[in-house]
């Protein structure tokens, strides 16, 4: 098969027609290629076709075309050859990549798209910040660069990674004011409290999250987990008078008395004191579970995974009997500011 296709595609390389015709023969020769599903040898044939569309004797009309009908198809490959080809497909244009932008940023959401099915968040993200969203001669939407922001956020969320996701959090604060997509408005705030809780921020996130919970456009089950969040956090704040409110404010919601915090809630807000380890253990074990989103931003996952490449370590043993320091000031802290 592989052979056949790349004579076939010399052969047409030296032909002459109309570019109708032209672009017709070539179609042929990808979908026969396509064809060979399961087959060793598919691989060597697109790689064939990529070869040839990304060679200067074909005319920049008819490869432009014909990648960008390359490109979907790639969905129709099972991932390892889909991976592979497009890697191959990416180093190929690369000389030429001005001409090829908008095929090679479909590639590489695809082949992101790929990395992430396998938790693969690091690779991912770089794919995706290959794409020339600033620099190239494109000129992309706000809504598609919005997007592409937040979807590399998410994934270096998912390596545990809050620097480089903040990086990517704080280019799309330059462009969320501009856009007009209520979910991806959502998806903003969202990545954005995540981001502040990762990097404990906690009274920064618990804000964030407790303003999620309002959102009707959220179902009523994420915005359950919005305040959920927006309590832990609250408890996990250093005290103070920024952190005075946020217990106020929760204890007068309703929708709390639901929660399984509500208990620690209602100390934090009478200033009583909160005595045992088991409250405390409970608290840490909140942090273990980090809320990636609304069901009404599809790109979020609602049950995300550890990173294979770091996890974090379990939370340290908690004293046997930890209290607040006085009973005017209740100040839940993680293990490390504890026992320091």
């Amino acid at each position: 098969m592989a052979p056949s296709v790349r004579q076939e595609l010399q052969a047409l390389a030296g032909s002459s027609g109309s570019h109708k015709d032209l672009v017709c023969r070539y179609r042929q020769l990808l979908e026969k290629a396509m064809e060979a599903a399961g087959s060793a040898q598919q691989p060597d044939a697109l790689k064939a076709f990529v070869e040839a569309m990304a060679n200067e004797n074909v005319s920049l009309v008819i490869s432009r075309q014909l990648l960008s009908d390359f490109c979907s198809q790639l969905p129709r490959l099972p991932d390892p050859v889909a991976k592979e080809v497009a890697h191959f497909t990416l180093e190929r244009v690369q000389p030429r990549v001005i001409s090829f932008e908008e095929q090679v940023a479909s590639i590489r959401q695809h082949l992101a798209s790929i990395y992430e099915r396998e938790e693969d968040w690091r690779n991912a993200a770089q794919v995706l910040v290959g794409i020339p969203l600033e620099t190239g001669q494109k000129q992309y939407g706000v809504d598609y660069k919005l997007e592409t922001y937040l979807k590399i956020a998410r994934l270096y969320l998912e390596d545990d990674d809050p620097v480089q996701a903040e990086a990517f959090i704080n280019r799309a604060s330059l462009l969320q004011n501009e856009s007009t997509n209520e979910q991806l408005q959502i998806h903003y705030k969202v990545c954005y409290a995540r981001v502040l809780d990762y990097r404990r921020k906690f009274i920064e996130a618990a804000q964030r999250y407790n303003e999620l919970s309002y959102k009707s456009i959220v179902a009523e089950k994420e915005r359950m987990e919005a305040l959920k969040h927006a309590l832990h956090c609250t408890i996990l704040a250093s005290a103070g008078q920024q952190r005075s409110r946020m217990p106020r404010t929760l204890f007068k919601d309703e929708r709390c008395q639901q929660l399984a915090a509500h208990g620690i809630l209602e100390k934090m807000y009478l200033d009583r004191i909160i005595r045992g380890a088991s409250s405390w253990r409970r608290t840490e074990s909140w942090r273990r579970c980090t809320w990636t989103g609304s069901s009404a931003v599809t790109s979020c996952r609602s049950s995300p995974r550890r990173s294979r490449r770091t996890r974090r370590p379990p939370p340290p043993t908690a004293p046997a009997s930890w209290t607040a320091p006085s009973s005017s000031t209740i100040c839940c802290r993680r293990a490390s500011s504890t026992t320091t």
